[in-house]
């Protein structure tokens, strides 16, 4: 039995994309390609987004041409190749505020969203600060933040402190605190509804950007098995760490059930399908009676 269908969908990429940033450390070892994607989880009368990409325009255009985003493409256009619009959309779970996951909150004008409290309550802070400080916003879009508190006037923002067990059922929040931001949410979904579920799926978020991230890059074989985290962190990489090891441990360290949704090698991982504009889908897993969308 499964209760929710599971799909990546890339809406656009950095095509040359420093390693060093996907894995700490990896200084001068080139380039990778880091796909810009959010996920869409369907089941249960539900339609969830965790993270909803960037808006492309003012500010958030502004930074996806700083850091060299090609071939962005709307929601309404992404979601309609798992059969999806956005105003299905009933909730969205922002794992963090960095501008490629809550840069669309606009375009779901029917979902209630999810983010942590010190996520969002430490962006303001940082904006306050000086100037002199502003490398805290590196990857931060100020309207995102303002429009985030717009959310939360209009009573469509829930602010979560910690874990949050079955905020829709058998989809559980977790936090990771002062890791990849202040307050960094990845979300657990055990497709089963089982309280000790057999089929558990974790959603990274940012904890995680590639495979290598989990299990190491090698070659050095004493590299094969242990963690790497990624290269930003406003917190710290100890914490990155420790919150790799956190969701590993609720998949029983079954790596390929923690996803990590800017590795390009998904498409070699999971049934996967390239459309026409060059973005791909990846399908995680089906609900029972959910007909696949990946094409032949």
């Amino acid at each position: 039995m499964a209760d929710y269908s599971i799909w990546v969908c890339e809406y656009s990429y950095v095509a040359k994309y420093h390693k060093s940033g996907v894995i700490y450390g990896a200084h001068n070892q080139g380039y990778v390609k880091l796909p810009y994607c959010y996920v869409v989880i369907k089941g249960k009368g539900h339609t969830i987004m965790v993270d909803v990409g960037y808006n492309n325009k003012e500010y958030g255009k502004h930074l996806g041409d700083k850091f060299a985003v090609e071939n962005w493409r709307s929601p309404r256009d992404v979601l309609a190749k798992v059969g999806v619009k956005p105003e299905d959309v009933d909730h969205c779970f922002i794992t963090h505020c960095h501008f490629d996951h809550f840069g669309n909150v606009e375009d779901f004008p029917n979902a209630t969203f999810y983010v942590q409290e010190r996520e969002i309550s430490k962006w303001v802070w940082a904006m306050s600060l000086p100037d002199r400080m502003r490398w805290m916003m590196t990857a931060v879009d100020p309207g995102d933040i303002v429009r985030g508190v717009a959310l939360a006037r209009d009573r469509r923002l829930v602010t979560v402190d910690g874990a949050r067990e079955n905020v829709l059922p058998g989809i559980d929040l977790h936090v990771a605190y002062d890791s990849h931001t202040y307050g960094s949410m990845w979300v657990k979904v055990r497709n089963d509804g089982k309280p000790n579920s057999d089929d558990t799926w974790v959603l990274a978020g940012d904890l995680v950007y590639v495979f290598d991230n989990l299990k190491g890059a090698g070659p050095a074989v004493d590299l094969d098995d242990i963690y790497l985290p990624v290269g930003l962190a406003v917190g710290s990489q100890t914490n990155l760490v420790l919150a790799t090891e956190e969701m590993l441990s609720h998949v029983d360290y079954e790596v390929r059930r923690v996803i990590p949704v800017h590795e390009e090698r998904l498409r070699d991982a999971f049934p996967s399908h390239v459309a026409e504009d060059g973005l791909r889908i990846t399908e995680i897993c089906l609900a029972d009676g959910e007909e696949t969308r990946i094409k032949a």
